[in-house]
This record gives structure tokens, sequence and C-alpha cells, in this order.
């Protein structure tokens, strides 16, 4: 018969072999099969640090994928290619053991200034498939760019891969804008084309507006196709036809192009304008505020608004400086107006306003007329008639020049005005040069 003591130590061996026979069954499961304690295989990436950048992006553009091994110089080459993008300022990883494997914790410090990106001549594309497809091949290319770091080289060598895809004979460079100074944007433009324009044609736009839009683009036909130049010449050209017929709040998209033709080094297009109209907007009210010196009622005569007529934004501009010339003929000529405009989209109407900070009276200065000779100089002086300490009169020195032109003849002429704030006064400097 065993004894009880031997029978209870026999069964606790027992036990105790199981429990480590279960325990080593189960580390081994979830432990990596046949991996190196260098290398680790990720289950889990997460992102953190930025509000800039999807996590997917970040993750893309890593070049790491779940379910992959890496080992600790892959982890590092991470941190180096995040880095060199120019879009953080600092990366760091952190790994965690986990039964399946590692988890993987990318923070980021996004960096302090980017700046806008323009297209100048990428005819292939819409605007949204070439950021799609630049995105796709670029994951940190958002629309903007980091001011230091390599994604100018990357996006460049994007875009001339889209266009070697679509056997475009074109070459991509890139410009920092400007030259000199802090960067604001970066235009890439393909070169080695005459891109031009053939037709332009305007998506949206209203059957009463669109001859005067194409009568004004027609002066486009035959030159080069280059958008921040076909953009200022909508803003400058295009949107005036709505403002003056009271379409306040009008908007021209950004021209979009469809090649025609390529011969050779000649691409040909056709481009778009998408116009947005937006409301037409009747006047329910001028108010002029600040105007002492001068009377108001002579202010609104001036101003072609009338309460329950279209609203010509134009037209008011044109006004507005009319009622800031008068103010410098009274000797007001740091005087401000400006407008604010309350417009009721319900309605829909618009309220005006006129500010006036009519400022302090400014008073003739020193006169100096420059390239006559001695006698005329003289006889000219002596005919200007505001003396020093009259109060200054901004229309004064155009009637003087006109005047000089009977008497002398037909001259280059150029009027310069320096105004002094701190003693209220103005010296004049009128120089004559004689025609080629």
């Amino acid at each position: 018969m065993i004894p009880r003591k031997l029978l209870s130590a026999s069964f606790c061996f027992v036990l105790v072999l199981l429990l480590s026979i279960v325990l080593s069954a189960q580390m081994r499961q979830h432990s990596p099969k046949n991996l190196p304690s260098s290398a680790y295989k990720l289950v889990s990436i997460k992102v953190t640090g930025t509000q800039r950048y999807k996590p997917e992006d970040v993750i893309r553009a890593s070049g790491l994928q779940l379910g992959q091994v890496v080992h600790k110089e892959d982890l590092e080459n991470v941190v180096r290619l995040l880095g060199e993008s120019g879009a953080f300022t600092d990366v760091l990883y952190n790994l965690e053991s986990d039964p399946e494997g590692t988890k993987l914790k990318l923070t980021v410090l996004n960096s302090k200034r980017f700046v806008p990106v323009n297209f100048d001549n990428v005819v292939w594309f819409s605007s949204q498939e070439l950021f799609n497809k630049l995105h796709a091949s670029v994951p940190l290319f958002d629309g903007e760019v980091p001011v230091t770091g390599q994604m100018v080289n990357q996006i460049s060598d994007a875009l001339q891969a889209l266009l070697d895809e679509k056997k475009v004979a074109g070459q991509v460079d890139s410009l920092r804008v400007p030259n000199d100074g802090p960067v604001e944007a970066i235009r890439f433009t393909v070169t080695g084309l005459h891109i031009t324009i053939r037709n332009i044609e305007f998506s949206g736009a209203d059957a009463a507006e669109l001859p005067l839009l194409v009568a004004t683009a027609g002066k486009l036909q035959g030159v080069e196709y280059v958008l921040p130049t076909l953009r200022a010449l909508a803003d400058k050209n295009f949107l005036p036809v709505y403002f003056a017929r009271s379409y306040l709040k009008a908007e021209i998209g950004d021209p979009q192009a469809q090649v025609v033709s390529t011969e050779e080094e000649h691409v040909l297009v056709d481009v778009t304008f998408p116009v947005h109209p937006g409301k037409r907007y009747t006047v329910s009210g001028l108010e002029i505020i600040g105007c002492k010196a001068l009377p108001e009622d002579t202010l609104r005569s001036l101003i072609h608004v009338k309460a329950g007529e279209t609203a010509n934004a134009i037209q008011l501009e044109k006004d507005l400086e009319a009622v800031k010339q008068l103010y410098g003929t009274h000797g007001y000529v740091a005087a401000n107006v400006r407008l604010e405009s309350k417009p009721d989209d319900s309605r829909p109407t618009v309220l005006y306003e006129v500010r006036v900070s009519e400022g302090d009276v400014y008073r003739m200065g020193d006169l100096k007329i420059r390239g006559l000779d001695s006698k005329t100089t003289a006889r000219l002086e002596n005919e200007w008639t505001l003396r020093p300490g009259d109060v200054y009169d901004s229309s004064y020195p155009g009637r003087f020049v006109q005047q000089a032109y009977k008497e002398i003849g037909d001259w280059d002429t150029r009027v310069h005005e320096s105004v002094d704030a701190k003693d209220s006064t103005v010296d004049v400097e009128v120089r004559f040069d004689s025609r080629p």
C-alpha cells in the first residue's frame, strides 16, 4: 500500500506536469511561426498626431501593409521616407506585442507651412481626374505641398509618368512662386509644347448673358492656354457681365480643357467655363453713413442706386470712386469710402451701406516742375494757382496739365502727389518728357 504522503506528492507532480504541457501548447499556438526575434508580423497599424491626413494615406505613404513581416531596418526606412516627404517634422514608431503578432503605432507631427499647387497647362485630364491620379501615386498630396522635402519632386515624377502613359511629348517643370522671398505656391508646367485655344464655351450660362460672354471671350481665341491667366481673365472680364445685371453672387469655375488635335509640338484645345449665376438681387435701400463735410444729397446724386431696382455692382464701384474724387477736390485726399452689402437671400434683396471716413483736410505743399527749360518752368509755376497752405484740390493737377498742353504742345506728362499724413500736406511734382 502506497503511503498517503507519497501519493499526494505524486499527484501534485503529475498536475504540475499537465499544466506545463497545456500552457506550452497555448504559447506555441499564439506565437509567430518560424520568425526570428528581430522580425515583426504586423497585425495592426495605427496613425496618430495628424489632423491633416487620413490614417490610410499615411499608411499608404509608408508602404506598410497588414500581415507584412518587417524588421527594424524596414521601420527605420519608413521613418526616413515619411520625413523626407516634408509633410512631417517628426515621425516616431512604437511596437506592441500581441498574441497574433505585432501592433505598430506611428506618431507624426505635421510640418508648419504648406502652399497650394497650380497646374498651368495640364490639359489632358480634368481637375478632379488629375487630383485623383496624383493622389493615388503620392498619397500625402492633398492639393497642397510642404515648402520643404521631396513631395514636389514626387508629384513631378508622377505627373511625368501620366504624360508618358498618354504618349504626350512634353516635360514637366516645377517652379516655386515667387522666385525670391517666401514661397507662396508651386506651379507645374508642361514644357516643349505649344498649347493654344480654339474655342471657348460656357456651361450654365443663361441665354441673355451668353452673347456678351462669347463676345468677351473672342479675344482669347488663338492665345496660349495658361490656367492662372484664364482664371484671372474670367474674374476680370466674365464676372462683371453678371455683376452688372444684379447677379451679385455669381461664380465662374476653373476652365476645363478638351484636347481637339495634336500635331507634333502643337496642341489645340477647346475650353469650357462653368457658370453659376445664382440669384438676381434688387435694391432694398441705400444708407450713407459718416458724411459731414459734404451734403448727403450731393453724395446720393453720384450713386446710381434706387430702391426697387436691380443692383448694378459694376456701376456702383464707379460711383464710389466718383464720391472719393469729390472729397479729394475739397481737401479730403485721404477720405475712405467703402461699401458694405447686406444681402437677404430669402427675398432676394440687398441693402447697401456707404460708410465714409473723411479724415483731415489737406493743404497744398511744395510744387516742382521738371523736364522743361527754366523760362517755361518759371512761367508754369507762376500759372499754378494753388499756393502753399491752400486747401488742396486733387482735380487741379489734371486741369493744369491740360492747360499747359495748349501753351507748350503735347508732352508725356506724369503727376506725382506725395501725401504727408503728419503735416496734412500734399507735395506735387509735374514732369514733362518730350515725345519721341
